[in-house]
């Protein structure tokens, strides 16, 4: 019998995200996670960190996380016992930046910087690298990944606001037209719901066919 060929290694890309009900990152004057983040939320988080991640993100991304997780592993930082695992638990885990401003080296712990185009670089790193690939917010990059055809999967935590007049960051502005077949989804803490999805690009509306 001839040898065994090992498996060449690849990694899946995911999306991932958390909206308001209207499809908003953010709004102004709301607190993080529109302060409806609950215990059961927290905990999957937590979980969540101790896969074999490596988080994507662009220089803003990159620049209000690595404050946020300095500032939780601070003395009296104002975040609850479970805020602070959470962001200060990211600087263990391997970080891509990509970004033609910042310099190395980065400060934030198991940071890597790539000031090249971010789609070479990501078609590389799922040919090379194992585990899963997944975004940190950074709107326009994960935009530009998805446009590119390369994301696995679409996770969003739906969060159950809407944010008419506040809302800021506009999620799904400038995507294609995208199929979404659903591969999973929960409930945490009563309230906010996750859904994740493999995603196939369209060139638009899907014909109805012969009737």
């Amino acid at each position: 019998m001839g040898e065994e060929t090992a498996a060449a290694p690849s990694a899946d890309l995911m999306v991932d995200l958390i909206i308001s009900l209207d499809g908003y990152a953010s709004a102004d004057g709301w607190p993080g996670w529109w302060g409806l983040e609950g215990p059961e939320y927290l905990a999957w988080l937590d979980q969540e960190g101790q896969k074999d991640y490596t988080i994507l993100m662009g220089a803003n991304t990159y620049r209000l996380m690595s404050g946020m997780s300095a500032e939780a592993a601070a003395a009296d930082s104002g975040f609850s016992t479970e805020e602070e695992a959470s962001l200060t638990g990211l600087a263990a885990v391997p970080k891509v930046v990509f970004s033609s401003t910042l310099q190395e080296p980065l400060a934030w712990p198991n940071s890597e910087l790539v000031s090249g185009d971010a789609i070479e670089a990501v078609q590389e790193m799922k040919r090379t690298r194992t585990g899963t690939l997944s975004t940190l917010g950074s709107l326009s990059l994960s935009r530009s990944l998805l446009t590119a055809g390369l994301v696995d999967r679409f996770r969003l935590v739906v969060f159950p606001v809407i944010t008419g007049k506040t809302g800021s960051e506009r999620i799904y502005d400038g995507y294609p037209d995208v199929a979404l077949e659903m591969v999973d989804s929960r409930t945490f803490d009563g309230r906010l719901q996750l859904l994740e999805y493999v995603p196939t690009l369209l060139d638009g509306p899907p014909s109805r066919g012969p009737k």
